[in-house]
C-alpha cells in the first residue's frame, strides 16, 4: 500500500507528539551523589613556649639535649590540664622578651620573676614559684648575715637580683663584685678559691649545694632579701591563653601535682606562699 508524503508526515508528527508526552509524564528519578566529605577540623595550635635553658633546676638541658626542669614539668602538667599542646624552644635571654613581643614566641617560661615594671609591657599568669636570695659561702666561713658581703670577693650572675643587691650593698664602683654569666659559673669560681661569697636566687643556689656535696658550701639567708615569685609571661592582651594556663595551674596545685613537681626537685613540699614580688629588675627578667 502507497502511502503519501502527508500521510508519512501525519503519522510521524503523532509519534513525536506521543513521545512527548511519555517523557512529560514520567517522574525524575534522584540522582545518586555521593554524600559531601566533611572538612577535617583545623588543627590545634601548638603554644611555642620560649625558655633560657641554662638555669638549673628550673629550665636547663639534659645530656639528650632535652630542656628539662621544675619548670618544664609544671607548664607540661597544666597544659594537659588546659587541653593544650606546648612545644619548647631554648631562647637567649638577651632576645627572649623581644620574641615574644614580636610573636616569636606564644609565652615565655623562664624563671621570670613577676614585677609591676614588667606587667606594663605583658601580662603574668598566677605565680608558680615563691623565690629569694641565698648566700652560699664556704662550710668554714664566718658569714652569718648579707652586711658580712660589704668587703668581701662576691660572685654573682650579670643582671640578676642578686647582682642588685650586693651592688647596692658594695656601690656600683665596687672591684669586689665579680659577674659571671651563670650562676653555676660564680658557685664554681667559689669552690675554686676565687671568691668569698655567690649571692642567688634560691632555687639555683640549693640545687647545686645538693648536688656538689664536695664542694662542702653552706647556705646563708638574710631578711634583708625581699621574695619574689616566678609566673608564665604572655603577650599584653592575650586573655584567652592567660585563662587556660590559670585554669591548669589551679587544678595541679589543688589535685597535688604541683606539690610533686616541687618535692622532686626540692625533696619537700613547697613552704607557704611568699608576698607577691616588689616591682624589681632580676636575671629573669
Amino acid at each position: 500500500m502507497k502511502i503519501t508524503t502527508r500521510q508519512f508526515l501525519k503519522t510521524a508528527a503523532l509519534v513525536a507528539a506521543a513521545a512527548v508526552l511519555v517523557a512529560c509524564g514520567k517522574k525524575d528519578e534522584p540522582v545518586a551523589t555521593a554524600p559531601a566529605a566533611s572538612a577535617p577540623p583545623p588543627p590545634a595550635k601548638v603554644i611555642v613556649v620560649g625558655t633560657d635553658a641554662a638555669y638549673a633546676p628550673f629550665e636547663s638541658q639534659n645530656e639528650k639535649g632535652e630542656i628539662v626542669g621544675l619548670t618544664i614539668d609544671v607548664v607540661s602538667a597544666a597544659a594537659q590540664k588546659a587541653g593544650i599542646e606546648v612545644k619548647f624552644v631554648n631562647t637567649p635571654w638577651e632576645g627572649i622578651f623581644n620574641a615574644l613581643q614580636q610573636g616569636d614566641r606564644d609565652m615565655l617560661a623562664s624563671s621570670i620573676t613577676i614585677t609591676d615594671e614588667r606587667k606594663q609591657t605583658m601580662d603574668f599568669s598566677d605565680p608558680y614559684f615563691d623565690a629569694y636570695q641565698l648566700i652560699a659561702v664556704k662550710q668554714s666561713s664566718k658569714v652569718a648575715k648579707l652586711d658580712d658581703l660589704k668587703k668581701l670577693k662576691v660572685g654573682v650572675q650579670t643582671g640578676t637580683t642578686g647582682d642588685e643587691v650586693v651592688t647596692k650593698l658594695q656601690g656600683k664602683n665596687s672591684t669586689n663584685i665579680k659577674r659571671f654569666e651563670s650562676t653555676p659559673l660564680a658557685l664554681k669560681e667559689l669552690e675554686a678559691g676565687g671568691i668569698d661569697a655567690v649571692v642567688a636566687d634560691n632555687g639555683v643556689v640549693v640545687n647545686y649545694v645538693t648536688n656538689n656535696p664536695a664542694a662542702k658550701f653552706k647556705t646563708v639567708s638574710d631578711k634583708a632579701f625581699v621574695p619574689e615569685q616566678y609566673g608564665f609571661a604572655v603577650k599584653k592582651g592575650n586573655a584567652d591563653l592567660l585563662g587556660k594556663l590559670n585554669k591548669g595551674l589551679a587544678e595541679i596545685k589543688a589535685d597535688g601535682s604541683y606539690a610533686a613537681i616541687y618535692a622532686k626537685y626540692f625533696g619537700a613540699a613547697p613552704a607557704a606562699a611568699a608576698a607577691p614580688a616588689p616591682a624589681a629588675w632580676t636575671r629573669n627578667a
